[in-house]
């Protein structure tokens, strides 16, 4: 029998069969979503894959739920993440890390990540669930966020708001680079 997977890759292989049966279909059906190998759905699942956000924000859209209902354990008690701490994935594409802080709930549908960022690669997400809002706050560093089309520069304090479900991008200007994000999902 093989090892238990470690969390939260336990959160997330129980989270996606989950989901999946909740929409009622098979792997085969959602990797056909998702545009994702079936073999990478079947490892996720089982717990053995290495999952990028890139792929679990499209497990996401494909299963209809936001990306938190993927990565977040389960808990009814007080919780409390330290820094450094939280289910952390990481981009493929660019030096990008998120760490989901709090998710919503079936009534409130919003989370809660701290991200961080280095120069370099752009982070460009595509469009998640339909309506969903992005809320940025900058926390350090620099920050170029938003649409492709009307990005904005943060500076430390900075606020932003825009649409989640339209493709948009996270830039880092500077070293060190992390803000809070809040997503909310109708």
């Amino acid at each position: 029998m093989p090892p238990e997977p470690a969390a939260p890759l336990a959160t997330i292989a129980a989270a996606l069969r989950r989901e999946r049966e909740r929409v009622g279909i098979s792997l085969t059906e959602l990797a056909r979503r998702a545009g994702v190998a079936e073999s990478t759905l079947s490892q996720l699942e089982s717990g053995t894959g290495n999952p990028s956000v890139e792929t679990l924000w499209t497990l996401g859209v494909a299963l209809g739920v936001p990306f938190s209902r993927l990565v977040e354990p389960t808990d009814d008690g007080v919780r409390v993440v330290r820094a450094g701490d939280g289910p952390r994935v990481r981009s493929e594409r660019a030096d990008f890390t998120g760490t989901l802080l709090s998710a919503g709930t079936a009534d409130l549908r919003r989370d809660v990540y701290l991200i961080e960022l280095e120069p370099g690669a752009i982070r460009a997400a595509d469009g998640h669930t339909p309506r969903s809002v992005e809320h940025v706050v900058l926390a350090a560093g620099r920050l170029r966020v938003g649409p492709e089309t009307a990005a904005v520069e943060l500076d430390p304090g900075d606020y932003a708001t825009f649409p989640g479900d339209a493709p948009h991008r996270y830039e880092a200007l500077a070293p060190g680079t992390f803000a809070v994000l809040i997503m909310e999902h109708p």
